[in-house]
């Protein structure tokens, strides 16, 4: 077995890197070729949050889980709030192929799985990035979505204005003007990522206007909510998958409310696939609902491994 310790993972994967493997991801997924199973998922008290996420993807040939999850007091101490470890298996016959370092790898899938969603869904004339959240995650994805589209500005919202200032140099290094804004600003935008952690909602319906696309990332558990449930009525919901979606991602609410069902939210990988076609009018609000699937860290992990095999590092222990 192969230990690919955090600090190599930078070397390793790159944002496109992660782009085409989660791409890749999504579309077995839609092929039946690839599943995840159930997220074991627990409250530890304090914020506190750990669980299990895993799956197989036959295409690919890989088997594995993610296990780590958010702690809040982690900045304290000089940390990032998110810790998590991949184990990858030889789906074959069972054995451990490598564990690997999957913080870095998991702030990659994420801001991929909104970068293709932008990418299929939002209009190409979009020239306004919306930004709700300034945590850790918020550059990975601002970075991520101005590769896929060309922004002129971005407007950015968080609870803490204070944390903004990340944000604020992350579009400068792209050379995007940038402005921190009421949430009712947002409807300025054409594209809004939100990347929060919230336990109600922040945007409501009325601060999106006709056309945008939305890339809510941040729900990802019981209870947690970003937007509106209105907002998903209003909307075409995309999802990285649907079972995910309506019991710990942001249509958890909408779907408790009666406003969409389970049959109304399309995998994005049917896009990928051109089982479906996606943004159908320039009036359509599209939202897409990431709630993170055990699949998309198994194939960044998959990256991260190969290359660490290819170029001699990592360490190798017998199990």
């Amino acid at each position: 077995m192969l230990i690919i310790p955090e600090a190599l993972i930078a070397e390793l994967v790159s944002p496109e890197d992660a782009f085409a493997a989660v791409e890749a991801t999504f579309a077995a997924m839609a092929r039946g070729e690839a599943y995840n199973f159930p997220v074991v998922r627990e409250a530890l008290g304090e914020g506190r949050q750990y669980g299990f996420k895993s799956g197989l993807d036959r295409a690919g040939g890989q088997l594995g889980v993610k296990a780590g999850g958010y702690f809040p007091g982690n900045a304290a101490r000089g940390l990032i709030n998110h810790q998590s470890s991949v184990l990858l298996f030889d789906p074959e016959t069972g054995q451990p192929r490598a564990m690997v370092g999957g913080n870095l790898l998991t702030a990659l899938r994420t801001a991929a799985a909104a970068a293709i969603s932008v990418d299929r869904l939002a209009r190409r004339d979009v020239r306004v990035l919306g930004m709700l959240g300034a945590g850790h995650q918020s550059v990975f994805q601002l970075r991520a979505v101005a590769r896929v589209r060309q922004f002129d500005r971005v407007i950015a919202w968080n609870l803490h204005p204070e944390m903004l200032d990340r944000l604020r140099l992350a579009a400068g290094e792209l050379g995007l003007p940038f402005e921190a804004v009421p949430l009712a600003r947002m409807v300025e935008a054409g594209v809004i990522v939100t990347i929060t952690s919230s336990p109600a909602a922040s945007l409501m319906a009325a601060d999106v206007a006709p056309g945008t696309h939305l890339a809510c990332m941040g729900t990802d558990t019981r209870g947690k909510q970003e937007v509106e449930p209105a907002l998903l009525a209003r909307a075409t919901v995309f999802a990285d998958e649907v079972a995910q979606s309506v019991t710990i991602g942001e249509a958890q609410h909408a779907a408790a409310a009666g406003l969409i069902a389970e049959a109304d939210i399309v995998p994005i990988g049917a896009v990928l696939t051109g089982a479906h076609p996606g943004r159908r009018s320039a009036e359509e609000i599209t939202l897409f609902d990431g709630t993170g699937v055990g699949l998309q860290d198994l194939a960044v992990a998959a990256v991260a491994l190969r290359r660490a095999e290819e170029r001699g590092l990592g360490l190798s222990v017998e199990v």
